[in-house]
């Protein structure tokens, strides 16, 4: 069975099945596109050349109604956003190409669910718990084998939304009289928590605690008492407001881990979703929590999944089988197509050797190989990479991708070193956890706490990087790089080579190397120290 489906809403995304394997996920942000997009005519219509046979489904994700009429009546389109039973669901009819075909719809609640149960290693029929957390929704759930949805309760409603809502406050540029936060400040946040001592609160810290995680969640206009705050428009990288940063993300995860801590106690298997699922520091805690016999995140966790989610939802309804085979590498090809200007760059095809040699000498270099990674991490395949080494690397990147200085850089690690360096005891190949660096060797991928979100790399799960990383390791007695995403700030990740050219020379790259063919930008100050040597 073929089946089409796509998420209409924020992170937009589209996703083919073909018996159970995902042959694509393509994600509206990608190739230089904004961030959290939803799905344009434009990427329709790419996304019908990609395809090689028509779909038996089409299926859409649930989301907000789109007026009034469709608040007050419903809608005969998609699902809407809650709901959790295999009954609501919407199934007819439709036309494709001239023929009939299978038209299927369930809630964006039950994508999440179906996201992150069916690209999970359990078997079919595992019993698990689940826990969606994101912009809207905070539950914990149970799972059946037979599939059955129960929601065991709502623990903080809008929890993303009132995580990234602190940063607000702090940051002078956020305007405090609109109703939703910014997506990108929940990353920022967590970068800041990792700041904090953790001293203890004072009254005034756990009042304004209290005011922003009890009742529903309001804009920050809604409380005037706010104005009146020391932290209101105090700056972010504020040493006092990285302490209230901490003790914040502490507060909101213990809200859930007491939750769970007294609910959830069948010793099951936890499934994650939700955008907080891209949370690292919380994904620690809860396998350190010991509630748990194993813990799954997808890459996909946050509304990138839901058009994956939606389609293991139709695969189960039409076929009984909620599970798929996926690999994180499910985009989209690169184009090389594009013109750009060849004349400012000197190629090589070079080994692992040379491309080692140029990153030992403090080279930056963006690395694309293969199909780009769903999901919004970058897992090897839309990197820039550089040597580990420097706190001087860690801020000329995040120079490269005009961020904040207080953002980590995230490394890239044989498999087999993750032990030696991270304390990190298996595979973690998609960066959701985090790890504490065992060496002072690593500035550039050490966090102020002395952790690292790290990704693992084998020979099966990404054979072009592990042998670059090889070759990196016999030069310099490390497996480890800087891996950071290619893309240009606010944007998702690049996917041709004219945007490639583009960034590169106006954010001081090095060069980047596609497909191991080796662009060296002649203007680059390190490049020409290199050859100079």
């Amino acid at each position: 069975m073929n089946i089409l489906a796509y998420n209409p809403g924020h992170d937009g995304a589209v996703a083919f099945l073909k018996d159970g394997h995902l042959v694509f996920s393509i994600e509206a942000e990608k190739n230089s596109n904004y961030r959290y997009s939803p799905v344009s005519t434009h990427d329709v219509f790419r996304i019908l050349g990609e395809l090689e046979e028509e779909p038996d489904v089409i299926c859409t994700g649930g989301w907000w109604p789109r007026d009034n009429f469709e608040y007050l009546h419903g809608s005969n389109i998609h699902v809407g956003y809650r709901g959790t039973t295999q009954t609501e669901r919407i199934t007819d009819q439709r036309k494709f190409l001239g023929k009939n075909i299978d038209y299927f719809s369930s809630s964006h609640e039950r994508s999440h669910l179906l996201c992150a149960y069916g690209m999970s290693g359990l078997e079919m029929g595992t019993p698990c718990y689940a826990l969606i957390w994101e912009g809207s929704i905070g539950a914990f759930y149970e799972i059946d084998g037979n599939l059955n949805v129960t929601l065991l309760g709502d623990v903080l409603n809008q929890v993303g939304n009132r995580y990234a809502q602190l940063y607000g406050l702090a940051d002078p540029s956020f305007p405090k009289d609109i109703p939703y936060f910014r997506f990108e400040d929940a990353g920022k946040l967590m970068a800041l928590a990792s700041f904090s001592k953790r001293n203890p609160p004072s009254s005034e810290d756990t009042k304004l605690i209290d005011l922003l995680l009890r009742g529903s969640y309001q804009e920050l206009s809604a409380y005037p008492v706010l104005k009146d705050s020391k932290y209101y428009n105090i700056g972010v990288t504020d040493e006092e407001f990285c302490n209230l940063a901490g003790i914040y993300s502490d507060r909101i995860f213990d809200i859930f881990f007491q939750f769970a801590t007294t609910t959830l106690t069948k010793r099951l298997p936890l499934v994650i979703a939700g955008g907080c699922g891209l949370n690292c520091d919380w994904n620690t805690k809860w396998k350190q929590s010991g509630l748990f016999p194993e813990i799954f995140v997808p890459p996909v966790a946050n509304d990138s999944g839901s058009a994956i989610g939606t389609a293991i939802d139709a695969q189960f309804h039409y076929t009984g089988n909620p599970k798929i085979s996926w690999d994180v590498y499910s985009g989209l090809n690169f184009d090389d197509s594009k013109s750009f200007d060849i004349s400012q760059y000197d190629i090589y095809e070079p080994d692992n050797e040379f491309i080692s040699d140029l990153l030992a000498a403090n080279l930056i270099l963006a690395w694309v190989n293969g199909k780009y990674e769903i999901g919004p991490r970058a897992l090897g395949n839309r990197s820039i990479i550089a040597a580990p080494f420097t706190e001087n690397t860690r801020t000329r990147l995040n120079k490269i991708k005009q961020r904040e200085q207080f953002r980590p850089i995230a490394p890239v690690c044989l498999e087999e070193d993750a032990i030696q360096w991270f304390d990190c005891h298996h595979s973690s190949p998609h960066m959701l956890f985090t790890y504490t660096v065992n060496t002072d060797a690593l500035a550039a991928v050490t966090h102020v706490n002395k952790t690292a979100r790290i990704q693992t790399v084998s020979p099966t799960s990404n054979n072009q990087l592990y042998d670059l990383l090889l070759a990196f390791k016999r030069k310099t007695g490390y497996g480890v790089l800087c891996n950071t995403s290619l893309n240009f700030n606010g944007r998702g990740f690049i996917n041709n080579i004219r945007d490639l050219s583009i960034y590169a020379i106006e954010h001081k790259l090095d060069g980047f190397i596609i497909e191991g063919k080796c662009y060296l930008l002649r203007s680059s100050l390190y490049y020409q120290q290199y050859l100079n040597r």
